[in-house]
């Protein structure tokens, strides 16, 4: 959907509906609730904002290696109206999708954004199942099936999940800001085996690699003194995994940070004490002027991994959906000097800062 249309769509609607409609009180994290699968693969639609986030890296016959994310993001309207009518708007729906090909030097990347509506968008409550049209993300027994194109690009993904999911923070609460509320529920499936195809130029191309899974859900994500955020979420080679993050404030300083290292067998969790990002290397996009710190040393715990990117230029530009511009980039983890990894750096907020 085009940029216009989408904005001109949410314009509409909220002139519509506000007259016979009231602000709604969002879900909240709380403590004490546990995760309950396969249930919590699915959507929570009393919550404000929810994604089901998946990156990885892929190779083909040729030694070619390339990133790819598939993201869809489901976001509860603040307003609760009575209209009983199927059409009026309670939930949007958006979708990211990127393949990033160093051949080819950015991102080919396409977007979509939409009501659930007569089946043709729509999300599941009893496991992953969320759609737009012909793009979908959907569990089945062990196993993630994706299917998305754009003009230029197509993926057809299966994602086998090896073991069971890894709960962030406190047995999934993970907390983002200093106030209780700011939180989320969390859970990642690190190492991922990937097999399916990718199109470019109207050749399909069999590719295999590891991927990583995020669903995250929340009323609260952003304190009011944050901008955006820096995340990472590692394959470790060993067989362990890294989720690292921080919320960097609007003072230059840190709101929060957290983190999960899995290795050798076990969990060690990470508070705002124990995680830094230190950028290393800046890279301008010729296209937005916007400046991010694409290679990053990261520090959890005892550990330090210094990232570097597959290329620079993985920045995506989805004001034409979620209304902002961000650095989603495969990167190589080197460790003491050696490769001992490989996943994605997230950086938000360096465009403007986020409103959520």
């Amino acid at each position: 959907m085009r940029r216009r249309e989408f904005i001109a769509g949410l314009a509409l609607l909220s002139l519509s509906s506000k007259p016979q409609s009231k602000e709604i009180e969002f879900a909240q994290v709380v403590p004490g609730r546990p995760m309950r699968f396969p249930r919590d693969h699915g959507a929570h639609p009393d919550f404000r904002t929810e994604w089901w986030y998946a990156t990885g890296w892929l190779g083909n016959a040729a030694g070619e290696q390339f990133g790819f994310q598939v993201t869809f993001f489901r976001s509860r309207l603040p307003f609760l109206t009575h209209n009983p009518s199927d059409f009026t708007p309670r939930q949007l729906l958006f979708a990211h999708a990127a393949l990033a090909d160093p051949t080819y030097g950015r991102l080919r990347e396409a977007q979509r954004a939409a009501r659930p509506v007569l089946d043709l968008a729509g999300f599941a409550e009893d496991s992953t199942r969320v759609w737009i049209g012909d793009w979908r993300l959907e569990l089945a027994s062990d196993t993630y099936r994706t299917q998305v194109a754009g003009s230029d690009f197509a993926l057809a993904l299966e994602l086998r999940a090896p073991g069971a999911p890894l709960l962030e923070g406190d047995a999934g609460l993970s907390r983002k800001g200093p106030r209780p509320a700011e939180a989320s529920w969390y859970y990642s499936r690190p190492h991922l085996e990937v097999h399916g195809t990718i199109e470019r130029g109207g050749a399909k191309d069999p590719v295999s690699g590891s991927a990583w899974l995020d669903h995250e859900w929340s009323s609260a994500y952003l304190a009011p003194e944050a901008e955006g955020w820096d995340w990472c979420g590692i394959n470790l080679e060993e067989g362990g995994a890294l989720m690292a993050f921080r919320m960097r404030g609007k003072d230059g300083g840190v709101v929060w940070a957290g983190g999960t290292l899995q290795s050798s067998g076990t969990i060690s969790k990470f508070g705002p004490k124990d995680v830094s990002f230190q950028p290393l290397r800046e890279w301008e996009s010729p296209r937005t002027g916007v400046a991010y710190p694409v290679s990053m040393r990261v520090t959890a715990g005892g550990r330090s991994f210094e990232l570097e990117p597959l290329m620079d230029d993985q920045e995506l530009d989805a004001r034409a959906t979620s209304g902002t511009i961000y650095w989603e980039g495969a990167v190589r983890a080197a460790e003491a000097g050696r490769e001992a990894g490989r996943g994605y750096l997230e950086l938000t907020g360096y465009w403007q800062p986020l409103k959520m």
